[in-house]
């Protein structure tokens, strides 16, 4: 299987797994376990999150986001392989890992560990109320499961873009949190070519293509969302979204779709693999 990094389904999964543990509840302290992940720390990291409480969880894109008392925020990014795992009754020092490299405790007695054996992470503290403007979240187009996400924001969206609309619909500033998982699933439920120009995708297909991408993503958070390679969520239990995959991973399988007796392809597109049927998707 080709590795992926998280991608939405998967970084809601972690946050509606963690917030039963961490909502309400006060960080009591803060391990670090090196200087950073992809970036550095925060110098101030472990002070400014020991003693505050947690009073909220959101997900923006595939950033979670934990929002603290006193206006302040910890962004988290998942890279590749990061996770967090939830130890009820606390963990013991010899349980620790060599990839463990943040850890923290609540009032309750939990400890939250996060692992991350590429070190791919992104971790950084903002001002709650500055949210939209760090450099991170800044540029992000619209939530793909929110009401105002439509048809006609996506076309319009369209309209200046000559590239594939496999590479348009992954340029986070046009919707935010698809991936190359959801977007080659999206495009082949509604028989698109990832290799057809977004600016000639009419208004009525992007209708359709914008509820396939709804469809399709509840459908993945519903399960869990994608295991592949490391993914699991908070609890230790595997997505189980592939079993469903029409296309992604099936290269030389036939296609699923109706009345179409046509094989899977697999093209490398912006150095991504794109999974598709040639037959019904034009």
């Amino acid at each position: 299987m080709w590795l992926e990094m998280p991608e939405l389904p998967e970084v809601e999964t972690v946050m509606r797994g963690l917030s039963p543990h961490l909502l309400n509840q006060r960080i009591t302290s803060v391990e670090l376990r090196r200087a950073g992940l992809r970036y550095p720390f925060p110098s101030d990291m472990v002070e400014k999150l020991e003693g505050r409480k947690i009073e909220d969880l959101s997900r923006r894109a595939k950033y979670l986001l934990i929002h603290l008392q006193d206006d302040l925020t910890w962004l988290c990014h998942l890279g590749m392989s990061g996770r967090f795992t939830i130890y009820e009754d606390g963990i013991n020092n010899s349980e620790n890992g060599k990839h463990d490299h943040v850890m923290f405790s609540l009032e309750s007695g939990c400890d939250v560990v996060y692992t991350d054996h590429r070190r791919f992470g992104i971790m950084d503290l903002l001002k709650t109320s500055e949210l939209h403007e760090h450099k991170l979240l800044a540029h992000l187009g619209p939530e793909p499961l929110i009401e105002e996400f439509t048809g006609k924001v996506l076309y319009d969206a369209f309209q200046t873009k000559k590239s594939p609309v496999k590479t348009a619909l992954l340029d986070q500033r046009i919707v935010a949190g698809l991936g190359n998982i959801y977007v080659c699933e999206a495009l082949n439920t509604v028989g698109i070519s990832p290799r057809r120009k977004a600016c000639n995708i009419s208004k009525g297909k992007c209708t359709f293509l914008v509820e396939a991408i709804k469809n399709i993503l509840l459908s993945s958070i519903a399960v869990g969302g994608s295991t592949l390679q490391d993914f699991a969520g908070v609890d230790g239990d595997l997505g189980y979204f592939p079993a469903s995959f029409r296309v992604y991973g099936r290269e030389g399988e036939e296609c699923q779709s109706q009345d179409c007796d046509g094989n899977i392809k697999r093209i490398r597109q912006a150095g991504r693999s794109t999974f598709f049927c040639s037959s019904c998707q034009y």
